[in-house]
């Protein structure tokens, strides 16, 4: 089975997106990460991974996260300044 590819640059910019968005949802909804991982299952390293941007979550976890959270998935994958 060939090695995956490495991501390139763009995939890691979005990445980081991604986990800034997620911590900014986070926030907004006055919740710590210790709170969201109680209620996710997912242990703080790696939650703490994903908002930093250096873990790329399955949509099993992001769907986990939003649960969490209590906003649907689309909130944790939007871009900063859209609607």
């Amino acid at each position: 089975m060939p090695r995956p590819t490495p991501p390139d640059d763009r995939v890691i910019a979005r990445r980081r997106q991604v986990g800034e968005q997620i911590r900014h949802v986070r926030e907004h909804h006055d919740l710590t990460q210790q709170l969201v991982c109680e209620r996710s299952g997912l242990d703080v390293a790696t939650y703490s991974r994903i908002e930093q941007g250096h873990s790329s979550p399955k949509l099993d976890t992001l769907i986990r996260i939003a649960d969490a959270i209590g906003v649907e998935v689309e909130e944790l994958v939007r871009r900063s300044g859209r609607p």
